[in-house]
């Protein structure tokens, strides 16, 4: 783009063109920057990257509803929320609580149009009597003036900064800047607020509880903060939870040859951590890892907030026991904790008496570290997730945040656990390019760039790496050195060795000495 005039049209987006043909979606799979569905089907070459140039559909739409003034939504709001003073989560299903919500907003409408009418004569046209009606809903059961994004379903990740600094990712990878999501950063906390208080899993945002996290009907996940200089607000939607390798392959995501070393590596029971930045990819290719789990293997998922839905796949597992962390009631148990309150730890220890195969933390974030070390200290193949810049600093980092435990926990004792029960650590990278002369719209590309095997090492680092897939400037990486030590599993679970040593040899490192 070069000029202003250049601009897409904001017609162009489906959920505001009336032309059905304008801004229409192709078909097809499409997750996070991994599937561009437009373009045509070309083979993936190892370390080419796939560049894609930004949709001229993707224009900044309004988020507002024409005739709909949000200050009388938000009054409408607290009435409803009184008349239903206990959450109809109590009720048989969402549906039920939805069906008791319309009833209590049209009697509301009804009063207030017969109490406008006997004051001024005047009344709504049925127009814009429908729009507030769905304006309410929205904003006691959906996501208020965030729902015409989270209703697009090419949206991925939506972030806010103040009532203002909106971005949304798309599923190709674009992003762009949005128009403000209220009308300033107190109504804002105010609507997250009533969100948390409804939610499935009810919990607090208030200057004393200042952190928010939640799963959201839909199975986004809602982060919400109250510690950033302004109210911060980021929801990051799972649209495919059904997704293999092969599906990586196609989207450009990881090479041939490094599916089938994952895909052996899996079959091969091996314990696997996955790590990169934030909205790097990583839950996307959990998934993928554990749609090569035999489906008769029992599997226990152990999460804050869950995101890899694994029991909703049809088909994939015959049973997964999926644990979810909850905070917790204000009152407080015996031991002094809080009632209610669940934690990974006492998860973990609970699920040993449910005959799991495999077992996977989720997220590692802090001292729920030794969690996952003793989950892979229990039995084989766990899969875990973690954020690093690289696959070394992720094990480092691990070994830190196992530290949290206590003083009990020493370096040296997280770095010999670690080395003896960790055997893969792959790494995502993702990188954004502005694309637009504006400064409003981004391309993001992710790709796996490293795999490393970890095993001991030798005093007092206690802890060894080898590179098996090595990184590449902007591409995926490629085969580099054979883990000699789970070599043998790898082969007899399938792995395709030669296919592993032509690229090693294709792709020699400097100075070629492996």
């Amino acid at each position: 783009m070069s000029g202003l005039e250049e601009r897409p049209d904001l017609l162009d987006l489906p959920m505001f063109g009336s032309d059905p043909g304008r801004g229409a979606r192709r078909p097809g799979r499409v997750r996070g920057g991994f599937h561009f569905p437009d373009e045509p089907d070309e083979p993936v070459v190892a370390g080419k990257p796939r560049v894609v140039p930004i949709r001229p559909e993707l224009a900044t739409p309004t988020l507002s509803m024409d005739g709909v003034d949000w200050a009388e939504v938000a009054r409408f709001r607290s009435d409803v929320a009184k008349r239903l003073p206990a959450r109809v989560g109590g009720m048989a299903d969402r549906g039920e609580e939805e069906s008791a919500g319309w009833s209590v907003i049209r009697q509301l409408l009804d009063e207030d149009a017969a109490a406008s009418i006997a004051k001024t004569g005047d009344m709504r046209s049925v127009g814009a009597q429908e729009a507030l009606a769905q304006a309410i809903f929205d904003s006691v059961f959906r996501l208020g003036r965030l729902q015409p994004l989270v209703n697009d379903e090419r949206v991925e990740n939506i972030l806010v900064y103040g009532c203002d600094r909106v971005v949304v990712e798309y599923a190709d990878g674009s992003m762009v800047q949005m128009p403000p999501v209220a009308d300033n950063d107190a109504d804002l906390v105010e609507f997250i607020a009533f969100l948390a208080s409804r939610a499935d899993n009810p919990r607090a945002f208030t200057p004393a509880n200042p952190s928010l996290n939640l799963t959201l009907a839909d199975g986004s996940r809602l982060a919400a903060s109250l510690e950033t200089g302004r109210v911060s607000l980021v929801i990051r939607r799972h649209r495919i939870r059904r997704v293999t390798l092969a599906d990586l392959v196609e989207w450009g995501s990881v090479s041939e040859v490094m599916a089938d070393f994952l895909r052996a590596a899996v079959k091969a029971r091996k314990s696997i951590l996955v790590s990169g930045a934030q909205g790097a990819g990583k839950t996307t290719l959990v998934r993928a890892l554990c749609a090569e789990i035999p489906r008769m293997e029992i599997v226990g998922t152990f999460e804050s907030e869950r995101e890899l839905f694994l029991p909703e796949i049809d088909g994939q597992h015959a049973v997964v026991f999926d644990w979810e962390m909850r905070a917790g009631s204000g009152e407080r148990s015996e031991d002094g904790t809080l009632a209610g309150r669940r934690t990974t730890g006492s998860q973990v220890t609970s699920s040993f008496r449910f005959r799991a195969d495999r077992q996977i933390v989720g997220e590692v974030l802090g001292a729920e570290a030794m969690d996952m070390i003793k989950v892979m200290e229990s039995g084989t193949g766990s899969i875990s997730t973690t954020h690093a810049a690289n696959a070394r600093l992720a094990v480092h980092k691990l070994i830190t945040c196992a530290m949290e435990a206590g003083p009990h926990v020493s370096h040296e004792l997280v770095a010999a656990k670690l080395a003896a029960t960790l055997d893969l650590v792959v790494q995502i990278h993702s990188q954004v390019t502005p694309i637009d002369d504006f400064g409003q719209v981004a391309q993001k590309r992710r790709f796996v760039s490293e795999i490393i095997e970890v095993t001991p090492g030798e005093w007092p680092r206690g802890i060894s790496f080898t590179t098996v897939f090595r990184r590449l400037p902007g591409q995926c990486g490629v085969a580099d050195t054979r883990p000699d030590s789970i070599w043998d599993d790898l082969v007899a679970a399938g792995l395709d060795e030669a296919a592993f040593e032509r690229e090693a040899a294709e792709y020699p490192p400097p100075g070629g000495r492996r």
